[in-house]
């Protein structure tokens, strides 16, 4: 489960990681929960949500091909010390009690732009520190890492929010960036595993995009991945608005919604970490699941069982995270990685500028239960929309049956499937 760990310069970053993520998820909720104090508004949360995603809507692919050009190391260490010089910049405007809506939504938009070039380099990082054997292993224990932050942030961010305000949540992460930079610049650079970069020249957009045009198997899962994160993904707006429409209570009830959340996603991504391949068919009932169980939740009629439930449907959503991710990577030829791994996340995070000004419109104008529940109903519908496609394009059929005393369901191949038809 933690063999990557073996590998100096992934524990390095590993271990900056898991600093700065508790520092993101302390301000991911100090500025939702500002901006709700400030405006008391849904629709203003989903606005903040979709600024600091709307760059890599706009720019994502670009920052694709700049990190097939530069160094990813190099690349990290500008974009995690923008990161936190914003987060250190916002920290002022609070606790000087100038801050305004128009400042959050600019914060916002700011980490979006260093996002742009973040991510992809962060993703394709990964395997030139441990290398194709270790990838997928590597890329669960990502997941676990910002998983197990969001244990902690949350639970200290309601802390400090309900303590002594959320200025002080900001600052925490604007200083969290110190530990990764210090970890980059600690990684002994002839241990990594040489990647060609990508020379200038035209047309390397479009090659991109060309590339996975052509993989089915990266086409479909990107567009998977797509439909859930715009429709289903949108927490910020949902959380804050359960508990403090619906239930009627404070900062603490939204924290605790988050942490339980974070334990399932911790659980899936862990299991993922087991797994030793990324299967088609997990990220498909992965992504039904997911969109089933958060229509139950819209249904919840207490605060408890509705706290309960964020337990699965972060189990599933890791699930559906991890397997996409780990898939298109491992699917990716290392010198086009950059760019699919930035399609992949401006679609994995671009979503939100679209999602979440929806779902912020649908809770104010019908209630947060009627966004859960059609955020949760188009996320299944498009995975079992997208799990027939792909066994049509993989010629396969499903199989249903009993293995061992229990259900059995499964996709086999057709001629598989006519031989046995055949023989019986």
């Amino acid at each position: 489960m933690f063999s990557s760990l073996r590998v100096r310069n992934y524990r390095l970053f590993f271990a900056g990681q898991v600093v700065s993520n508790i520092g993101t998820w302390m301000q991911r909720i100090a500025q939702d929960w500002l901006v709700l104090s400030l405006t008391g508004s849904a629709t203003a949360v989903g606005v903040t949500t979709a600024l600091q995603f709307l760059p890599m809507l706009l720019f994502g692919l670009y920052g694709g091909v700049l990190v097939d050009r530069l160094s990813k190391r190099r690349a990290l260490l500008f974009t995690q010390s923008a990161m936190g010089a914003t987060g250190i910049a916002l920290a002022v405007l609070t606790l000087s009690g100038h801050v305004q809506v128009w400042h959050v939504y600019l914060a916002a938009f700011a980490v979006g732009l260093a996002t742009v070039v973040d991510n992809p380099a962060r993703q394709s990082f990964v395997s030139e520190m441990v290398g194709p054997d270790q990838l997928q292993n590597a890329v669960s224990l990502n997941s676990a890492n910002f998983q197990s932050a969001r244990l902690i942030g949350p639970a200290v961010a309601g802390v400090m929010i309900t303590g002594v305000g959320t200025g002080w949540a900001f600052l925490a992460n604007g200083l969290s960036f110190v530990a990764p930079l210090v970890g980059l610049l600690m990684m002994r650079a002839r241990e990594l595993h040489v990647v060609e970069r990508a020379p200038r020249g035209k047309g390397q957009l479009r090659e991109g995009l060309q590339y996975v045009a052509g993989r089915p198997e990266l086409i479909w899962t990107i567009v998977l991945v797509g439909f859930v994160s715009t429709f289903g993904f949108n927490f910020p707006v949902y959380l804050s608005a359960f508990a403090d429409d619906v239930f009627h209570a404070g900062a603490g009830s939204y924290s605790l919604f988050n942490t339980v959340m974070a334990v399932g996603s911790l659980a899936g991504a862990l299991l993922a970490a087991r797994r030793g391949t990324a299967r088609m068919r997990v990220l498909v009932v992965g992504a039904v699941a997911f969109g089933t169980l958060e229509i139950v939740s819209a249904l919840a009629p207490s605060l408890w069982l509705f706290a309960l439930l964020m337990a699965p449907i972060g189990m599933f959503g890791m699930t559906v995270n991890v397997t996409a991710n780990t898939s298109v990577q491992m699917g990716t030829d290392p010198a086009m990685r950059g760019r699919v791994m930035a399609l992949y996340m401006m679609v994995f995070m671009g979503g939100s500028p679209i999602g979440a000004p929806i779902a912020g419109w649908i809770t104010d104008a019908y209630g947060v239960r009627a966004g859960l529940a059609v955020g949760g109903a188009i996320a299944a519908l498009a995975a079992v929309t997208i799990g027939l496609v792909l066994a049509r394009v993989g010629n396969l059929r499903l199989s249903v049956g009993w293995h061992r005393g229990h259900p059995h369901v499964r996709f086999v191949p057709r001629e598989a499937r006519e031989q046995l038809a055949a023989a019986a």
